[in-house]
């Protein structure tokens, strides 16, 4: 592969190395396949060539490898040390930022940001399922303890000493959990697999690393030893006060095991029932989270919507000819049959990322000291807030007029808690506001919405208008609002794009309520994972009871019977 091109985005990269095929890049979670210098972003993604010099964009992350024998302590302050020097040389960009070291599994960045408090959570549930099944092994363990009384009394009567006895019933122990770890391990391998039809359908490439290795191995070994010596500590304690002549005496008399064994397997299975309810009670709280959370009203309809992303940029349109297209495109689609309404933007809310920001400065507001200015934002067409659905609360919309004529002057739209926080009560229209070198005028307000998940709380948004801002690093993201399922309305998305240019890509099209759900890709896998734990655990718990019920009436017969 050495010296072969390819082509990527219209541009002809030659490869000169070959990663390892384990290697999937340096964001957990992610899987990529390609590799380019940073450098080469103004070619590849149309990216203006500034934005690899300007200190006020932040879209790129530091990696560091500290070096051998330097604690992440020591990292972190000579880290903290720099950003204080930057601070210090760039304060109108850097003051008040700091930096701080994070190994890469918790990088804020990627699926695993979304999954660790999740998964947290997972691995103390199955922390319970596994003293659940302590628990419930002890207890048939000890069951089996008490009917090999007679033979253990017989051994201590021949000269065998207790420690004997002890390592006899941790081996067996041992031997129990090594082949149910071993069968464990073949079904984690088979339902991993599983897993995959969690993972929501946005194109992201994610990576599913589900393979054996030695790490996992070596866990899983380590955590059977842990089983073996909690679930056999019972039987062999139990050994360990076994009194020949009472012994002898208890179990010939009546025929059932002693008082101290039963108080002990009594105990085991309220502890079995009591760890089974802890973990049903988190299963239902957590599923019970996932649907209040989908029932969250998003603050906009995406009901009968689909969304797609187009790939102008790679097809070879300069910026005036991407917003032209965009225009045309919107005309024929809606001349179409089953079309409501049609609008784009440059982002999808409640999505994976977390979506675009810009740098503001607002007339008449003092900002504090080390205030962070940066607030999210995004680029839309006309008539985006009706087809979308977001109410306009005052003032009015963009127009096609507003655009970069001479005439135009550049406008925003902001939302209510954009105009309370920084307006301070006055009438936001006709207000001031800084950002991308020049001065908007507020137009608009419209409702708050969600942005990143469906649980955040209400933070300042604007809007600025597609034809004035938008620039050859944006996106171009296609509403399409139809009158049934938004399914339907692919087909013709794809036939109006072809018709215009061929080499147009449409890609990532979903209905937008199925786009919404990768915002909750975290709490829907806990609710599902949690879901199959706590049943498992009930079942777990109702078979150590059933368990301990039949040897119980098994060794009552005799009692039984005496009473009929």
């Amino acid at each position: 592969a050495i010296g072969s091109t390819i082509r990527v985005n219209r541009q002809q990269l030659t490869i000169v190395g070959v990663a390892a095929p384990e290697f999937r890049g340096t964001l957990p979670g992610l899987a990529f396949e390609i590799w380019v210098p940073v450098v080469m972003a103004p070619q590849l993604n149309t990216m203006p060539q500034w934005m690899l010099r300007d200190r006020h964009t932040r879209n790129l992350r530091g990696l560091a490898r500290p070096k051998p024998g330097v604690t992440m302590q020591q990292a972190n302050a000579e880290v903290a040390a720099l950003a204080m020097q930057l601070a210090k040389e760039h304060p109108d960009v850097s003051e008040g930022v700091g930096a701080t070291l994070l190994p890469v599994w918790k990088s804020h960045t990627g699926p695993q940001g979304m999954l660790l408090a999740p998964l947290a959570i997972l691995m103390a549930v199955c922390g319970v399922v596994l003293l659940i099944v302590c628990a419930n092994v002890a207890n048939l363990l000890l069951a089996r303890a008490t009917a090999r009384q007679k033979e253990f009394c017989v051994r201590l009567a021949l000269g065998a000493g207790r420690g004997r006895l002890v390592r006899q019933l941790l081996t067996e122990s041992l031997l129990l959990a090594l082949m149910g770890a071993l069968v464990g391990l073949l079904l984690s391998l088979w339902m991993a697999q599983a897993l995959g039809y969690l993972v929501p359908a946005i194109g992201i490439p994610i990576a599913q690393d589900t393979q054996m290795n030695g790490d996992i191995f070596a866990f899983t070994m380590l955590l059977c030893v842990a089983v073996c010596v909690v679930s056999g500590m019972a039987p062999a304690l139990h050994t360990m006060r076994t009194d020949l002549h009472d012994t002898l005496k208890d179990g010939g008399r009546s025929g059932s095991a002693g008082q101290g064994s039963r108080r002990l397997r009594n105990l085991l299975v309220v502890s079995e029932v009591a760890l089974a309810l802890v973990a049903i009670i988190g299963a239902g709280l957590f599923a019970r989270s996932f649907q209040l959370a989908r029932q969250i009203d998003p603050g906009f309809d995406a009901s009968h919507m689909l969304v797609s992303n187009l790939s102008l940029s790679s097809a070879g349109y300069a910026v005036p000819d991407r917003k032209q297209f965009c225009y045309r495109l919107r005309e024929r689609l809606e001349k179409q049959p089953g079309i409501v309404g049609v609008t784009y933007a440059d982002f999808v809310p409640l999505g994976f990322d977390s979506g675009p920001w810009e740098e503001l400065e607002i007339e008449g507001y003092d900002k504090g000291r080390a205030e962070n200015m940066q607030i999210y934002r995004n680029v839309v067409a006309p008539g985006y807030f009706k087809v979308v659905g977001i109410p306009l609360l005052d003032g009015r919309d963009f127009t096609e007029q507003d655009d970069l004529s001479k005439t135009a002057t550049p406008v925003m739209i902001v939302n209510e808690t954009f105009a309370h926080r920084y307006f301070g009560g006055r009438y936001p229209i006709g207000r001031k506001v800084h950002g991308w070198g020049d001065w908007f005028t507020v137009v608009g307000v419209v409702k708050d919405s969600k942005y990143h998940t469906p649980n955040e709380a209400p933070q300042p948004y604007f809007y600025v208008a597609f034809k004035q801002v938008y620039r050859a690093d944006l996106n171009v993201a296609v509403y399409v609002r139809a009158v049934g399922d938004p399914n339907q309305a692919l087909g013709t998305l794809r036939r109006e794009v072809r018709s215009m240019d061929p080499n147009v890509s449409v890609y990532d099209a979903l209905p937008l309520t199925e786009y919404m759900s990768t915002s909750l890709f975290a709490q829907k896998i806990a609710a599902w994972l949690l879901g199959v734990l706590g049943v498992v655990a009930l079942v777990l718990a109702a078979v150590g009871l059933y368990g301990v019920m039949a040897y119980s009436i098994t060794q009552r017969r005799q009692e039984i019977g005496i009473r009929v």
